[in-house]
């Protein structure tokens, strides 16, 4: 099974957005234009992907492609509407 050592970045600029690259490159394959738009980025985690790994909003696999194919994954915050029914649907507690 292929195994790739993956550095996640978040924006300091946009909630939610996340950088994904090959842990052994680094940023240096990320395009110039689009670290001025995601700002300084912060690394948050380091992870072993493996083509069958379960994430939250991205497949793996897509995530081992891009990197493969262009040096990096750029995941995207979630869209509004979807957050808006996150919130709809999440209990919310009454106070008396």
């Amino acid at each position: 099974m292929r195994k790739m050592v993956c550095e996640i970045f978040k924006s300091p600029l946009k909630d939610e957005m996340y950088l994904y690259v090959d842990k052994r490159h680094g940023l240096q394959d990320v395009p110039e234009a689009l670290l001025e738009r995601f700002g300084k980025p912060v690394s948050v985690m380091t992870m072993i992907l493996t083509e069958d790994k379960v994430l939250a909003r991205a497949e793996a696999s897509r995530i081992m492609a891009a990197i493969d194919d262009k040096g990096f994954y750029l995941q995207m915050p979630p869209a509004k509407e979807e957050y808006l029914l996150d919130l709809y649907r999440t209990p919310t507690q009454a106070r008396y």
